[in-house]
Parts: structure tokens; C-alpha cells; sequence
């Protein structure tokens, strides 16, 4: 680097004018300057660098603050330009303004071009590259603007000590445009935000670096400078901007780091020994341009408004402390082997002639303290020395081998002889290294040409794949893309007919259920109706048996009255014999009545059961209706996809044909008129007979034409014959489908007719249900009068009996001697034992008839409930099968996708990564195109290129050269 020098930070102060708010608020327009440099706020003038007042243009304000700073970036220095002001000041109007109004622009887009302008009129042996970032700090974090995926970056240091964000976007330009264009990208990335003051406040610290590396290729000399552009977010009064939520935090963290930055000027303005650069980012970034190494310009926006009075006094005191800041800056500049080597010889001798003062001081020491007086003439003289030194510096060039002469130093020829041996010697030994060290650069240099010669080349042949690869990629797209619709349709056909074959099974399983449920209803129709037949045999047995007992009953009550006239008499045994008919004829009623009790329930059971069967059969016809409309919906719309692609496929057939009939007649006449070319030159040198060689040549060459393209359109129209194949027999499949429609169609129309004929059947049911519920209710009836009418019997029979008794006992004490009657009572009650006999036999035979039909129910139930499982087996079945092909066709897309992820792959694995090779760019006239410029990381302070980068170089040479 060159020598340090000290400069200050230069203040400029803008004011904006009124805006339209404050004039309808009635404001008043605070700011009185004197001269350029003084401006007059409440009384208490302001010194700055420069003053702009509010009818200050956006180039004038350009040409005082950034105009010189340019050419100080451009010579190797580096440059710091920032706006700072409270909210609503005109920062960002300031350093953006309107990036594409020539007249409205502000300093960004003026030095973006004036950098290329400079660049355009300097020397032709230097080459510029030139790199530019652009980041946010939002909320105290650095976020890319460039790339909005980095959002927390980090801070760090080079092996300078110069602060640098780590990871941040970093690209190469060659023309302004393309600076505007990054400039634009990352401006629309930006937080902005409405408050009260401002309808588009910033909401964040937006630092925009370029960074300028020269070369010159003459003398190897390197130069770097870098320049920071920066837009502070404005200082807010809450009460003011009437922040609130996020806008409130945002403030918050403006409000923090812009108090960051006071606490740096401030300390750096009373010159304390600790700085606290680290209390926040910004101030960690902008290190080198606060005290360090930069040349910096501080723009100071205020507002004219009374309203803002505050604001614009801390503003004005911030701008004056900042302008006693003191930067020290130098040219950043990469010596050449050559001025390395003079350095070297240079400090060398400084460090010799040093050494000899030591020992010339240790020995005058030494002498003092043995007690010896050292003459003057012998002491040592400090002036003296150092006018040496400074003579040594000046002479070293023309004589970098001579001894200095230290004063009051002798030697003798001896040593001086072997100092001049040992220094020849050294000086060998560094020739040696020296030379080394030429060739390992000139090996360096050579590997680097060819390095950036094999990187253009990888350049333009990864272009070339790149575009063959996307052409590749979009026919084999469009061929995919035809054989995907192809596979779809087939795949959708393959479907459709499992489907059809899943559905034409479960219609059949259904039919047969039908017709087991219709035969079942038929048998119990037909018991049902034989039922009835008995039900309507015990009404009429039951209304005889009612005229025979309300017979029985008058003749009953005759006979006891009878009795009661005359006991004792003969009748007796008659009437005794007439109560055990009647006993028996009331026992056998009993038990029709108990029978036809338990066949009722049974009916009523068997006819809930066919009801329920029937609502489960019509609500199984209504989804399989469903289903098959469904299908046929699917059918309609394949048969329209397979329509147009076969129109597609027949436009595209004929198109190619079209296309190949033109390139034949193309070429031929190509051939032709190539033909009659040659002839024509033949003709004129006079060698017709190498004409007609040549005709020869040319007929056998479009004789090989004409059989390769015939070839070519046999291998095509084959190609159409498959094609047209294939298509009829997805022709034919369709009409297959369609007969297989009209098939379901018949088949859904018959289920219809026999589900009506089933719904009629029902009704009848029901009809007969209700009959017999009228029958059950009149059966109910009847019991209960029959019950009455034998609780009545047994009563009377009770009485008579004891009636009976007691007259037999009153009959045989007073007839001791009469044995006829007892021999009566006995054949009675043998009668009345076999009659009982016969009822418990008659009680059995119905007990087990009834145990039977009991035996029977749960067969019944068993059967129908059989039924309903098979039912729910075949969904489950048609469900799991459609899980199955629905994981199969997941699980092939899967295998196509991962195959295609391969294949991607291993193609991008071919391509590589190689980074690109720079394309330098004379000035003296504006570049033709611009390529694109993707990103580049930086990462702990070296560049990883993996873009195509950009150099430009001074002069007026008319061709770009390659490095």
C-alpha cells in the first residue's frame, strides 16, 4: 500500500421543500442560509461543507458529494457515501430518487454511470472487474437482497482486519444496465412500510457495494477500491408516525441502531480509546469508513418544518460532530514482484545501517561505563546518521549493493573483504530466490492463461450442450408427453373394463341374491296365504264353537235348573256326561287358540324380516344405478380424449409428411443448383468433360437422396400403419365397450322390472299384513270373551260339583242301600280320565309342532343373516381392490419419477459445474450485450466463482480480448 494519509469526513446538509401535509398544517419554513457552507436554525448558525437549499436540483447535489469520489474508487481508495435524517427527511429520494428519470435520479444511478464513463476514457492497459452487493438490515439482521433465502448473515473480519458480510450475494457486471437491473431486484425486495409522515418509509439500513479491481497489464500493478452506498432508515417519534404492531418493533430497532451509530461519532468525534463498533451491525460494516480507511461523505437530510424543529437540530449537532472525524486512508494496491523485490533491498539496508549504529552506540556505552572520556570527534552523531539513511533511501535504486558508511565505524581491508564476500554472497543466494520466484510466477501466470483459455472453452461448449440438451429435452417432452396421454388412455380403458367385469360380477351376484330372496318370498307368500286359508277355517270354527257354547251354556243352565228341581234322579248321569263333552270341547278350542297364537307371531316375525330384505335390496339397486351412470360418464368422456388424440395424431402425421416433402424438394433443387454452379465454372475453364463427371457425381448423389428418403418414408408410413393399427383397436375396444354398455343398460332395465314387480309383491304384503293385523285383533277379542265365557264355565262347574256333592252325600245317607249310582260316578270318572288323556296327548303334539316352527325361525334368521355377510364381503372385496390398484398406480409413479430424478441426475453430473471465464471488455465504445450474471458466494474472505464473470478495460480498442 501507499503511504497513509489523514483526511476528514466531508458534511453536506440538504433540506427538502414542504410537503403537502405540512403546508395544509400551516408549518412554517424554519431553515435561513448564508452563503453555501451556513445554514441558520432558531437563531444558532450551522457549519457544514456544503448547504443545499430545498430548490436544489438532483445533479447539483450529485456533482458537490459524489462526483470526486468516483475517480478516488477508481484510483484505489475506497468510498462511503450515506444519507442520514429523521423519517420523511428525503434519504432515500436522495441516494435513489427515480432510478430511470434522467432528471429526477439520485447518487446511486449518477455513479453506477459515471464509474462506466471513467472506465470508457482511461488507459487501454488496464482491466476493471467489477462486483456489486446489495443488503438490508432488517430488525438488527442482514438480509440479502439479491437472494431473499439469506436472511440472518453474519459479520467478518478478512485477513486485513476489514469488516465484510459473510455469504453475502456478490455479481459481476459489465454495463450500467445491468447494475440498474440489481439495483431494481433487490429494491423490490426491500421493506417499506406507511406511517403518518411518510407513505413510503423505509423500514430498514440498505447498503448497496461496488467493488472496483483494476489490473494493468503492462506493469502487473494491481488496484482495489470499494464503495459504499448506503440509505439509512429514518429516526421516528412514535407519537409522530403513530407506529404500531410490527411497524412499532421496526421503529424500535431503527430508533437502536441509529443511536449505535451516535455513540460511534460521538466517540470517535472526542477521540475516547474504546469504540463500540460491535454495539450493532451497521456500525460493525461501516467500521473502515468511520476512522479507518475511506474517504466518506456524510449527506445530512433535514426537514424545513417548524413542526420537525427537534428533529432538524439533533440532525444539524449530529452532521457537525461527524465532520470532526478523521479517516485515514490509502491506496489499496498489490505490489509486483519487482516492487517487492526494492522494498526488500530497500528495507535491507535500513535494517544493516541500524545494526552498525547499535554496535557503534553498545561500544560508546561501554566505553562510558569503564570510566574512559570519549572525544567528540568519535561520539555518535544522530544527525548525521539520519542524513545517511535519507541519502540511502534516495540512492538505493541506482545502487542497491553499496556498504553504508556509518559514521565513526573502520574497518580493515580484512573485513571489509569478507563483509563484501558475505554481502556478494547474499546477494547470490536472493538473485537465486529472486529468479525462483520470476519463474514460479511466470509458471503461476501460464497455468492461469491456459485455466481461464480451458474455462471459456468449457464455457462455450456447455452453452452449445446446454441448448442442444434443451431442444433434446423439449422433443423428448412433447414424445413423453404423446406417450403419457397414450398410457392414460389405455391405463383408463384397463380400468374401465376391471371395472365393468368387477360390476357385471357383482350384478350377478346380486341377481342370484334376487332370485333366492324372490323364491324365499314366494314360499312365505304361499305359507302366508295357507295361513290364511287356516285363519279364516278357525273364524268360522270359532264362531260355530261360539254358537255351540252359547248353546251348551242355555242347555247348561237348563239342566242345572233341572238338577236343582230334581236331585237325585236318574238325569243326573245324563247331565254329568253332557259337562265332560263340553269340558273336552273347551280344552280342544284352548289349545287352537294357543296354536294359532304362536303361527300369527311367527308370520308377523317372517314378514318384518322380507321387509327389511326388500329395503336392503333397493337401497343396493340405487348405488349399483349409481355406479353404472358413473361409468358411463367415464366411458363418454375416453372416448372424446381418444377422439382428439387421434385428430392430434393424423395433424401431426401430415404436417411431417408436409415437412419432409419440402426439405426432398429442398434439397434437390439445393443439389440442383450446386450442380449448375460447377458446370458453369467448368464450362468456363473449358472442361466439359470433368462437367459431365461432375453431372455423373451429382445425379449418383441425388440418386443416394432420393433412396434415403425413400427409405425414410417406407420406415414413416410403416410407422403410420402401426399407428393406424393401433387405432382401430382402440376403435374396436370402444365399440366393445359400448355393446358391453348397452349390455348393462338391458340388464339395469330388466333389475327395474323386477325390482317394480318386488315393490308391487310388497304392497300386496303389506295389504295381507294389515288383513291379518285385523284378523290378530279380532282373534284378541275373541279369546278375551272365550276366556270370560270359561271363567263363567268353570265357576258354574265349581258350584255344580259342590252341589253335587253334597246332594250325593245327602243322597247316600239317605239311599244307603242304592249301589247303582256309585257305579255310575265310577264309569264318569273313567270317562273324564280318558278325555284327560287325550288333552295332554293333544298338549304335547302342539308343544312339539310349536318346538318345530321355534327350530325353523333361527335357520331362517341364520340364512338371511348369511346373505347380508356375503353382501358386505363382496364391498369390502370391490373396496380393497380399488385401495390395491390405486397404491399400485401411486407406487408406479413413484418408480417413473425416481427414474426421471436419475436420469436428471446423471445428466446434470455430466454437464458439471466448471466456473466460467471472464470476457474483458474494451471502453471506448458501450458493450454490445449483456450476458446474465448468476450469483456469487463469498465465503471467509475469498471469492468462489461459479458464474460467468465480467472485466473491463480502459481505452479505445474495438475487439474484446479473452484472457
Amino acid at each position: 500500500m501507499a503511504d497513509p494519509a489523514e483526511c476528514t469526513i466531508k458534511v453536506m446538509c440538504r433540506f427538502r421543500p414542504l410537503n403537502s401535509s405540512e403546508v395544509v398544517r400551516g408549518d412554517k419554513y424554519i431553515p435561513k442560509f448564508q452563503g453555501e457552507e451556513t445554514v441558520v436554525i432558531g437563531g444558532k448558525p450551522y457549519m457544514f461543507d456544503r448547504v443545499f437549499s430545498s430548490n436544489t436540483t438532483q445533479e447539483q447535489v450529485y456533482n458537490a458529494c459524489a462526483q470526486k469520489i468516483v475517480k478516488d474508487v477508481l484510483e484505489g481508495y475506497n468510498g462511503t457515501i450515506f444519507a442520514y435524517g429523521q423519517t420523511s427527511s428525503g434519504k432515500t429520494h436522495t441516494m435513489e430518487g427515480n432510478l430511470h428519470d434522467t432528471d429526477q435520479m439520485g447518487i446511486i444511478p449518477r455513479i453506477v454511470q459515471d464509474i462506466f464513463n471513467y472506465i470508457y476514457s482511461m488507459d487501454e492497459n488496464l482491466e476493471f472487474h467489477i462486483k456489486v452487493s446489495y443488503f438490508e438490515i432488517y430488525l438488527d439482521k442482514i438480509r440479502d437482497l439479491l437472494d431473499v433465502s439469506k436472511t440472518n448473515l453474519s459479520v467478518h473480519e478478512d485477513k486485513n482486519r476489514v469488516p465484510y458480510v459473510k455469504g453475502c450475494t456478490e455479481r459481476f457486471v459489465c454495463s450500467p444496465d445491468e447494475v440498474m437491473d440489481t439495483i431494481d431486484e433487490g429494491k423490490s425486495n426491500r421493506h417499506v412500510a406507511v406511517t403518518n409522515m411518510n407513505e413510503h418509509s423505509s423500514r430498514s439500513h440498505s447498503i448497496f457495494l461496488i467493488n472496483v479491481k483494476q489490473e494493468n497489464t503492462q506493469t502487473e500493478q494491481k488496484l482495489s477500491g470499494k464503495l459504499y452506498l448506503v440509505d439509512l432508515a429514518g429516526s421516528e417519534k412514535v407519537s409522530k408516525t403513530g407506529a404500531e404492531g410490527a411497524v412499532l418493533d421496526e421503529a424500535k430497532n431503527i430508533n437502536k441502531s441509529l443511536s449505535s451509530l451516535g455513540n460511534v461519532i460521538s466517540a470517535l468525534a472526542e477521540g475516547t480509546a474504546y469504540i463500540p463498533y460491535r454495539d450493532s451491525k451497521m456500525t460493525r460494516i461501516l467500521q473502515d469508513s468511520l476512522g479507518g480507511n475511506c474517504r466518506t461523505t456524510i449527506v445530512i437530510c433535514c426537514s424545513p418544518s417548524s413542526y420537525n424543529e427537534a428533529e432538524t437540530k439533533s440532525t444539524l449537532m449530529f452532521g457537525q460532530r461527524a465532520k470532526t472525524i478523521k479517516n485515514t486512508v490509502t491506496v489499496n494496491v498489490e505490489l509486483t514482484a519487482e516492487q517487492w523485490k526494492q522494498k526488500y533491498e530497500r528495507e535491507k539496508e535500513k535494517n544493516k545501517t541500524l545494526r552498525n549504529t547499535i554496535t557503534w552506540l553498545e561500544n560508546e556505552l561501554n566505553r562510558w561505563r569503564n570510566g574512559e572520556n570519549v572525544p567528540v570527534e568519535e561520539q555518535f552523531d544522530k544527525e548525521k546518521a539520519n542524513a545517511e539513511v535519507l541519502a540511502l533511501d534516495n540512492i538505493i535504486n541506482e545502487k542497491p549493493a553499496s556498504t553504508p558508511n556509518v559514521p565513526g565505524v573502520r574497518l580493515t581491508d580484512v573485513e571489509k573483504d569478507k563483509c563484501e564476500a558475505e554481502l556478494a554472497k547474499l546477494y547470490k543466494q536472493l538473485d537465486d530466490k529472486d529468479e525462483e520466484i520470476n519463474q514460479q510466477s511466470q509458471l503461476a501466470e501460464k497455468l492461469k492463461q491456459q485455466m481461464l483459455d480451458q474455462e471459456e472453452l468449457l464455457a462455450s461448449s456447455r452453452r452449445d450442450h446446454e441448448n442442444l440438451q434443451a431442444e433434446l429435452n423439449r422433443l423428448q417432452a412433447e414424445n413423453e408427453a404423446s406417450k403419457e396421454e397414450v398410457k392414460e388412455v389405455l391405463q383408463a380403458l384397463e380400468e374401465l373394463a376391471v371395472n365393468y367385469d368387477q360390476k357385471s360380477q357383482e350384478v350377478e351376484d346380486k341377481t342370484k341374491e334376487f332370485e333366492a330372496i324372490s323364491e324365499e318370498l314366494s314360499q312365505k307368500s304361499s305359507i302366508l296365504s295357507s295361513l290364511d286359508s287356516e285363519l279364516q277355517k278357525l273364524k268360522e270354527m270359532s264362531n260355530h264353537q261360539k254358537k255351540r257354547v252359547t248353546e251348551m251354556m242355555s242347555s247348561l243352565l237348563k239342566d242345572l235348573a233341572e238338577i236343582g228341581i230334581a236331585v237325585g234322579s236318574n238325569d243326573i248321569k245324563q247331565h254329568e256326561g253332557g259337562s265332560g263333552l263340553i269340558d273336552e270341547e273347551f280344552t280342544v278350542a284352548r289349545l287352537y287358540i294357543s296354536k294359532m297364537k304362536s303361527e300369527v307371531k311367527s308370520m308377523v316375525k317372517r314378514c318384518k324380516q322380507l321387509e327389511g330384505t326388500q329395503s336392503e335390496s333397493n337401497k343396493k339397486m340405487d348405488e349399483n344405478e349409481k355406479e353404472l351412470a358413473t361409468c358411463q360418464l367415464r366411458i363418454s368422456q375416453h372416448e372424446a380424449k381418444i377422439k382428439s388424440l387421434t385428430e392430434q395424431v393424423q395433424n401431426v402425421e401430415q404436417k411431417k409428411r408436409q415437412l419432409e416433402e419440402s426439405v426432398d424438394s429442398l434439397n434437390e433443387d439445393l443439389v440442383k443448383l450446386r450442380a449448375q454452379e460447377k458446370v458453369h465454372a467448368m464450362e468456363k475453364e473449358n472442361e466439359i468433360q470433368s462437367a459431365n463427371e461432375v453431372k455423373e457425381a451429382v445425379e449418383k448423389q441425388i440418386h443416394s437422396h432420393r433412396e434415403a428418403h425413400q427409405k425414410q418414408i417406407s420406415s414413416l408410413r410403416d410407422e403410420l400403419d402401426n399407428k393406424a393399427k393401433l387405432i382401430t383397436e382402440l376403435q374396436d375396444l370402444n365399440q366393445k365397450i359400448m355393446l358391453e354398455q348397452e349390455t348393462l343398460r338391458v340388464e339395469h332395465e330388466k333389475l327395474k322390472s323386477t325390482d317394480q314387480e318386488k315393490s308391487r309383491k310388497l304392497h300386496e304384503l303389506t295389504v295381507m299384513q294389515d288383513r291379518r293385523e285385523q284378523a290378530r285383533q279380532d282373534l284378541k277379542g275373541l279369546e278375551e270373551t272365550v276366556a270370560k265365557e270359561l271363567q263363567t264355565l268353570h265357576n258354574l262347574r265349581k258350584l255344580f260339583v259342590q252341589d253335587l256333592a253334597t246332594r250325593v252325600k245327602k243322597s247316600a245317607e239317605m239311599d244307603s242301600d242304592d249301589t247303582g249310582g256309585s257305579a255310575a260316578q265310577k264309569q264318569k270318572i273313567s270317562f273324564l280320565e280318558n278325555n284327560l288323556e287325550q288333552l295332554t296327548k293333544v298338549h304335547k303334539q302342539l308343544v312339539r309342532d310349536n318346538a318345530d316352527l321355534r327350530c325353523e325361525l333361527p335357520k331362517l334368521e341364520k340364512r338371511l343373516r348369511a346373505t347380508a355377510e356375503r353382501v358386505k364381503a363382496l364391498e369390502s372385496a370391490l373396496k380393497d381392490a380399488k385401495e390395491n390398484a390405486a397404491r399400485d398406480r401411486k407406487r408406479y409413479q413413484q418408480e417413473v419419477d425416481r427414474i426421471k430424478e436419475a436420469v436428471r441426475a446423471k445428466n446434470m453430473a455430466r454437464r458439471g459445474h466448471s466456473a466460467q471465464i471472464a470476457k474483458p471488455i474494451r471502453p471506448g465504445q458501450q458493450p454490445m450485450a449483456s450476458p446474465t450474471h448468476p450469483n456469487i458466494n463469498r465465503s471467509g474472505g475469498s471469492f468462489y466463482q461459479n458464474s460467468q464473470t465480467v472485466s473491463i478495460r480502459g481505452g479505445s480498442s474495438s475487439k474484446p480480448e479473452k484472457n
